[in-house]
C-alpha cells in the first residue's frame, strides 16, 4: 500500500504548479494554473480509484492488492489512453471532468450487498471530500489571489465529478451504488446499457443546453453548499482556458 513514485511525482507537479501561480508574470500564472489543474486532476483520479479499491479490499476482495490498485499508481487504472489521456484532454479543452480510470472488482468476493454499494460510493465521496478540503484551504489560509483561483477551480472540478459520478446511470458509480439492491431484470438492463449509457449522457451534456444547464446548476448548488467561491473558480477557469482568449 506504499504510494508509487509516479503518484509522488504527480503530487510534486501539482505543488510545482501552485508555486508558479505565485510568480508575478502572466505566463507563469497561466502555466502554473494549467500544470496545477492537470496534475491535480490526475491525483484526484488516483484517489478516486484508490477509494474504490480500498473499500473493496476491506470488504473481502484481496486481489485488488495484487493488482496494484492500492499503490495509487495511475498506470494500474486500466487503459492509459482511454482512461487517463482522453479525460485529461477533454478536461483541458471542454472543462468537463469525465470519469477516467477504473478498477476491476471481484464482486463475488465482497461480503455483502452493502459492501458492494459502499465500494461504488467511495469514489465519488473522495471527489467530494477533496473538493471540500480545497475549498477549506482557501477559506482558512487566504492564499494569494491566483493560487486561490486555481484551488477553487480544481475544487469545482471535484464537485462536478462528484455530481456526474453520483448520477444513477449504468456505467457510472451512481448506478453501482443502487445496483446490488435492484431486481435481476434491472441488473441485466444495466449490464447491457453500461457500454453506451455514459456516452449518451456525455453527448447530452455537450449537445443539449437544457441538460448541461441542469447539470451545472446542480453542481454549482453543491459547490455553494460546501462554501465554494464562484468568482474565484471562474477566475481559475479563465486562466486554465487561456487559449480561448488568444
Amino acid at each position: 500500500m506504499r504510494p508509487s513514485p509516479l503518484f509522488i511525482g504527480l503530487l510534486v507537479a501539482t505543488v510545482g504548479g501552485a508555486v508558479l501561480t505565485l510568480v508575478d508574470a502572466n505566463a507563469a500564472i497561466i502555466a502554473g494554473t494549467v500544470l496545477f489543474i492537470l496534475a491535480g486532476w490526475a491525483v484526484s483520479l488516483c484517489l478516486h480509484e484508490f477509494g474504490h479499491a480500498f473499500v473493496a479490499y476491506k470488504g473481502g476482495d484481496y486481489a485488488v492488492r495484487d493488482k496494484g490498485y492500492l499503490t495509487l499508481d495511475i498506470r494500474h487504472y486500466t487503459d492509459p489512453v482511454l482512461s487517463i489521456v482522453l479525460p485529461l484532454v477533454l478536461l483541458a479543452f471542454g472543462g468537463i471532468p469525465l470519469p477516467g480510470g477504473a478498477v476491476w472488482i471481484n464482486h463475488h468476493a465482497l461480503r455483502s450487498k452493502k459492501v458492494e454499494s459502499l465500494v461504488s460510493l467511495a469514489g465519488p465521496l473522495s471527489n467530494l471530500a477533496l473538493g471540500g478540503l480545497l475549498i477549506a484551504s482557501v477559506a482558512l489560509f487566504n492564499p494569494p489571489l491566483m493560487l486561490a483561483a486555481a484551488l477553487s477551480y480544481l475544487a469545482l472540478l471535484q464537485i462536478l465529478a462528484f455530481v456526474l459520478n453520483i448520477l444513477p446511470v449504468p456505467g457510472l458509480d451512481g448506478w453501482g451504488i443502487w445496483e446490488p439492491f435492484m431486481s435481476y431484470q434491472a441488473q441485466q438492463f444495466g449490464a447491457k446499457a453500461r457500454p453506451w449509457a455514459p456516452l449518451i449522457l456525455f453527448a447530452a451534456l455537450i449537445g443539449l443546453p437544457a441538460v448541461s444547464g441542469l447539470f451545472f446548476d446542480l453542481s454549482y448548488g453543491v459547490f455553494d453548499l460546501v462554501g465554494g467561491d464562484r468568482d474565484l473558480a471562474n477566475s481559475g477557469w479563465s486562466n486554465f482556458m487561456f487559449w480561448r482568449k488568444i
